[in-house]
């Protein structure tokens, strides 16, 4: 059985393919058995050669076994030779050294090794301390009182064995008072615990979770009772293995040990329940907390802001300052992330001149925060004033000003600032691309977005999900629809993610093919994903632009009654102008009526719409009434119920309305487009003079109408007769 394995381990190792991790997973656990099994140098010499062969040379659990099968057969120069080869020895291949430099009668270069050893900041085991001391017995005392030091500054004497081979080093020599037996024992107690939290912590260290565990279960054993290091290195562990039960068991043992009245217990128990988004939990401990620090209150309040809950963040903020706490770098952080969601631009203020006045602001993550907020509290220029003092910009600060501006329909001040942190040689990174490539689509500028899915294919920067779905959604709203489709078709249908399908839905919605539209939706949902509002506002709004009534009350039935989404104001206004289309102005308003919120300007500007198309000034003056209370400088409100009572031939009420518009000073905000040449973006509104070339654009406007009309002419000679 012996030889028929070791054989069986031989031909494995003589394939030549180079072994992958499960292969160099079984050499390394099977090689312990393995070496014992052989009998001849030659085997040991063979095994040797294939571990250099497959490059496990460097291994240090194999290196080790090597070390002790080499001075087995007695070849103890053979296990130098390997121990001078390796790079870099760990602990293990010098505790395998030392205890056959020993055994060898090599005392000296035993007490060399150890002495190198402790210059790396590395100490054996207890099995080889033992080897060490006994190298002592012909060397040096002294020396054995040096290592004595060591080993009780480590705790190492804790262990029988240790004790034992200290004990026969004094009486060797005839040292009695040195060695005071009953002094070491009555420390055992102390130092069993230090011993095993120091086993614990370097097992949690090197990621050794579970082992951390048994070595607990072990110490429990040998009745030794945890303190507020073990439970703290455990809790960490516990989150590692996200493990809540035992994160709630550990719980119950500072409770029966006593431990909970230690606030760094209570920290790392708010932590562990935090990090597992038991924020119930975490705040039953944190209001039993006998006494909080700036650390814990800061714990809690980004635990709120972390689950959704900016409110009670800030709450929290104004509690901890009562308290008597100042609120430090890490307050001001989460407080200004709830601000941000909150939209409270007179808080983000007060915040603001807090940071200055603590001066937190000397951070540039408080900057990049106090960005994002004002642009969210449509304060643009304070952002620009806080980006601009910015000394160290970095690739976040340039990202979160770029998001403001595009947020702010600033487009162009966003590419411009793109080009100037490029100028700057800070690199694009993923965020960046996300946050200008909405800027992009909304100019229509194709060019830049080919530029920059160039550059993301190049950085590498596609292989991230939500990259590939900003480019599908850019190509789309640039009228790129083929691109979008083969971004959208590259990727495995089991891989796509709801905004994907959303992404190719709505862009197949606004681009008028709306049968390739509702084909889509079936196939999402053979797909097994679930439809959002987002998917259902695409459908609508391809059923609006299709005339397709019918089709728009079944999905929008399906919506409410199979998936369970609420409507929102956007999808009731769909339903609104799709019926007010089709001339069921009736239908559309009783929509309205149903609503369980307060309709806004996105429902009655479609209802007064579909009265212009379908002559109705009894349903169009309420639902002007409705905008003009909602949105009274609007001058397109006014307009449009100008014009519907024009279509009415209802003159009278035609020049009030224009007498209003013109004593109150209201204008029509004149529509804007974007057309991109040679991948220079230009900008153009109505009757607008400011383009350099705008003598020639509105020449060549004049010949196109001239042709156009005398195309108008030569059809007319091709009319039929009227009957």
């Amino acid at each position: 059985m012996t030889c028929s394995t070791l054989k069986h381990f031989i031909h494995i190792l003589n394939t030549p393919k180079i072994p992958n991790i499960q292969q160099t997973k079984f050499f390394t656990t099977s090689s312990s058995s393995i070496l014992n099994l052989c009998t001849k140098p030659q085997h040991l010499q063979q095994i040797h050669a294939r571990f250099f062969l497959h490059g496990l040379q460097q291994n240090s659990y194999l290196s080790s076994k090597l070390i002790d099968s080499y001075a087995k057969f007695g070849f103890l120069c053979l296990s130098q030779r390997i121990f001078h080869f390796t790079e870099n020895p760990d602990s293990v291949i010098y505790n395998a050294m030392l205890r056959n430099l020993s055994q060898f009668g090599e005392d000296e270069k035993t007490l060399f090794l150890y002495k190198e050893m402790v210059e790396k900041t590395m100490f054996p085991d207890e099995e080889s301390f033992c080897f060490v001391l006994r190298s002592c017995f012909s060397v040096s005392i002294e020396q054995g009182k040096v290592i004595h030091g060591h080993i009780v500054k480590l705790c190492m004497d804790a262990f029988d064995l240790v004790t034992n081979t200290l004990k026969e080093l004094y009486h060797m020599n005839g040292v009695f008072t040195f060695f005071n037996e009953h002094d070491l024992f009555e420390r055992k107690s102390v130092t069993k615990l230090n011993y095993w939290n120091n086993l614990i912590s370097e097992a949690c260290e090197s990621g050794e979770m579970e082992e951390s565990f048994q070595l607990f279960c072990r110490m429990r054993k040998e009745n030794v009772q945890p303190n507020s290091v073990t439970v703290i290195n455990l809790l960490r562990s516990a989150v590692d293995l996200n493990s809540l039960r035992i994160g709630q068991a550990l719980h119950s043992v500072a409770v029966v040990s006593s431990l909970c009245e230690e606030l760094s217990v209570n920290t790392a128990l708010l932590s562990m329940y935090v990090k597992f988004r038991r924020l119930d939990d975490a705040r039953l401990v944190f209001e039993k907390m006998p006494d909080k620090d700036l650390v814990v209150w800061n714990i809690m309040i980004s635990a709120y802001v972390g689950n959704g809950f900016p409110k009670e963040s800030l709450e929290l903020v104004y509690c901890m300052v009562r308290s008597g706490f100042s609120p430090d770098l890490y307050t001001a952080i989460p407080a200004i992330s709830s601000i941000t969601r909150l939209k409270y631009t007179e808080w983000g203020k007060q915040m603001h001149a807090h940071v200055i006045r603590n001066g937190s602001d000397y951070q540039v993550s408080v900057h990049n925060s106090l960005i994002d907020m004002y642009s969210a509290c449509n304060d643009l220029n304070s952002a620009r004033k806080v980006f601009g003092l910015i000394m160290d910009k970095t690739v976040v600060s340039w990202s979160a000003m770029i998001k403001g501006y595009a947020m702010h329909d600033q487009c162009l001040e966003a590419l411009s600032l793109l080009s100037k942190m490029k100028l700057s040689g800070t690199r694009v990174d993923f965020i960046i691309v996300i946050n200008i490539l909405p800027a992009f689509a909304k100019i229509g500028a194709l060019h830049y977005v080919r530029y920059l899915h160039g550059y993301s294919l190049k950085a590498s920067l596609d292989s991230l999900k939500s990259v590939k779905t900003s480019f599908l959604s850019s190509y789309a709203k640039c009228g790129c629809i083929e691109m979008a489709r083969k971004l959208f078709d590259e990727e495995k249908s089991n891989h796509k993610d709801l905004i994907a399908w959303n992404s190719m839905i709505s862009a197949y919605s606004k681009h008028g093919e709306w049968f390739q539209c509702f084909q889509l939706y079936d196939q999402m949902k053979l797909s097994n994903i679930i439809p959002d509002q987002v998917t259902f506002l695409g459908l609508l709004t391809a059923c609006v632009n299709s005339g397709l009534v019918d089709k728009g009350k079944e999905i929008f039935k399906e919506m409410v009654e199979i998936y369970g989404c609420q409507p929102s104001q956007e999808h009731h206004a769909c339903m609104v102008d799709l019926l007010g289309r089709a001339g069921q102005i009736d239908e559309a308003s009783k929509i309205i009526e149903t609503i369980s919120f307060k309709p806004d300007a996105k429902v009655y500007g479609p209802l007064l719409s579909a009265c212009k198309i379908h002559p109705d000034t009894h349903f169009a003056e309420s639902a002007a009434q409705k905008l003009i209370d909602m949105e009274p400088k609007n001058a397109g409100n006014y307009v449009l119920l100008s014009n519907i009572y024009a279509a009415a031939g209802k003159w009278d009420k035609v020049a009030k309305m224009r007498s209003f518009l013109r004593d109150k000073g209201l204008k029509k905000i004149p529509g804007c487009s974007w057309l991109e040449l040679n991948g220079q973006v230009h900008e153009f509104r109505v009757a607008d003079q400011s383009h350099p070339r705008s003598k020639d654009i509105y020449l060549v406007l004049k010949v196109l109408e001239f042709e156009a009309g005398d195309m108008e002419d030569y059809l007319e000679l091709f009319e039929p007769p009227i009957i």
